[in-house]
């Protein structure tokens, strides 16, 4: 079973039509009302030098929230980068029938597994690019020989 956050990863990163569309395609069809939004708003991002100093501002990106409820009472929440009121709804409908018991394994296999393969060939494929252009550095001596 994967965990909220590594289905929540993957639906943060489809799109809204992608996300209807393995939902169509599996024959899932559920009724929801809005709790909260769909809403777009900024959000702050910090970084650290270095990954270990200090905080820092480093700007203010778009993110978009949703709270839905389904019709037996599960609700689901999303926040998607971007403005797309639509994926954040979507997202959120499919964490709700995530956290559902009776809907959770047909999820997992008709929405998160066909949504997860390609996000994961895509980070394969800019590992792969990002390992052609790696260059080690080593002392000039230990190349040298000994007459």
């Amino acid at each position: 079973m994967i965990a909220r956050q590594a289905w929540m990863r993957v639906l943060a990163r489809a799109g809204a039509d992608d996300i209807r569309t393995c939902l169509r395609d599996a024959g899932i069809e559920p009724q929801w009302t809005r709790v909260r939004g769909p809403e777009s708003g900024l959000a702050m991002v910090r970084g650290r030098v270095g990954g270990s100093g200090a905080p820092f501002n480093l700007g203010e990106m778009s993110v978009t929230r949703c709270t839905v409820c389904l019709a037996n009472g599960t609700v689901g929440h999303a926040y998607v980068v971007g403005r797309d009121q639509a994926q954040a709804e979507l997202a959120a409908v499919a964490d709700a029938l995530l956290l559902a018991p009776d809907t959770h394994e047909s999820m997992q296999r008709a929405v998160i597994a066909p949504l997860a393969a390609p996000q994961a060939r895509a980070r394969e494929t800019i590992a792969r690019k990002a390992a052609a252009t790696r260059v080690d550095f080593f002392a000039l001596s230990t190349m040298r020989t000994t007459s």
